[in-house]
């Protein structure tokens, strides 16, 4: 009597069409996240993104699903960008002012409230990109350092809140109408991160996770 043997199952990848929606509908989430903050209707992503409302609900199940992944998404963009910086071999600063600058364009800084107050912060997911972040910016700035060119009293906390504080349009400002000066301000901030330092700084260098320490 023969044993039967096991069919093997092939393991269904996505269509290219199904993820070509996925990423429309992250990039159209994205957009209007900067513009309208979270709770912008999902009815109004799917329609910006082209797709019908059962596509999207069919990609994210519910609002914390899609801001998580978009979330996620401007993490690993600002990864990349990081990792572009190590790899070149020029001036170390001049690699960490491109870094600085292109995180500026993924507005971190509308998205930084999302993740404190929409979902939980310790998701795999967003503890996994977060991690790989710290560790690529902190990887810039010590090549920077070892050459002499990064003042030795700023951590990644302090890079990572100038990003998102001078890419963050001043009160009562249109957001567009305060991006044509963001650039110009970051490389204000990037003159003062450069050795020799010119003056001393209050307190500490800031790290990630005092950003994450809660408020006494």
């Amino acid at each position: 009597m023969k044993t039967a043997t096991p069919v093997q199952r092939k393991v269904a990848r996505p269509r290219a069409d199904a993820l070509r929606n996925r990423e429309r509908i992250v990039t159209a989430a994205r957009e209007m996240f900067v513009e309208h903050g979270p709770e912008v209707p999902l009815d109004d992503v799917a329609r910006r993104a082209g797709v019908g409302n059962a596509t999207v609900y069919r990609n994210f199940p519910d609002r914390d699903a899609l801001v998580r992944e978009v979330v996620c998404s401007v993490m690993d963009r600002t990864a990349r960008a990081a990792k572009t910086a190590l790899a070149e071999n020029g001036d170390a600063f001049a690699a960490l002012e491109r870094f600085v600058h292109v995180s500026a364009d993924e507005r971190i800084s509308a998205l930084c409230p999302m993740v404190s107050v929409t979902f939980d912060q310790n998701h795999p997911d967003l503890v996994a990109a977060r991690e790989r972040v710290e560790r690529l910016v902190g990887q810039v700035m010590d090549r920077a350092r070892a050459a002499g060119q990064l003042r030795s009293d700023v951590g990644v906390g302090d890079v990572m809140v100038a990003v998102a504080q001078l890419s963050r349009p001043p009160a009562g400002t249109e957001c567009l109408r305060g991006d044509r000066f963001v650039h110009r301000h970051l490389q204000l901030f990037l003159d003062g991160l450069r050795a020799p330092a010119r003056s001393v700084l209050p307190g500490a260098a800031v790290t990630m996770e005092d950003l994450r320490r809660p408020c006494d």
